[in-house]
């Protein structure tokens, strides 16, 4: 007799929300839920679920103290993507991406023990735009 084993779960959700595009410079384009503090399997996720418009992101700035160890470039997507660690405890939760010839995106780096209420907050604030 044979069992049938459960179909492997699929591919987490990515948790991200972007701010609308907006002619006035923002401090964060948006915010980011990752799962874990393991840059190498949470980077991957985040790039593939980006616009395709923001084009290829090929550096990464992430604050040294918050991920664990990372090696100085990883392969994404057949594509090389630079990783600098940043030292500074100025902005411990935020992620720095670079499309060359596309843009600057900094994004709130929500961490991954955050509660979802508090989470959706932090998500929804970074998210919306600015008034004023």
């Amino acid at each position: 007799m044979t069992t049938l084993q459960p179909p492997p779960p699929p591919h987490p959700v990515l948790r991200l929300r972007l701010a609308p595009r907006a002619d006035l410079p923002r401090p964060l384009d948006g915010a980011w839920w990752p799962r874990s503090r393991d840059l190498l399997a949470e980077l991957p996720r985040l790039l593939a679920g980006l616009p395709r418009e923001w084009g290829h992101v090929s550096s990464v700035t992430v604050n040294g103290t918050t991920w664990s160890a990372t090696p100085g470039r990883i392969l994404v997507s057949n594509q090389v993507v630079r990783l600098h660690r940043n030292p500074a405890v100025a902005a411990p939760h935020t992620v720095v991406l670079l499309a060359p010839g596309q843009g600057r995106w900094d994004l709130l780096v929500v961490p991954p023990d955050t509660s979802e209420q508090a989470a959706q907050s932090l998500m929804t604030a970074a998210g919306t735009p600015a008034e004023g």
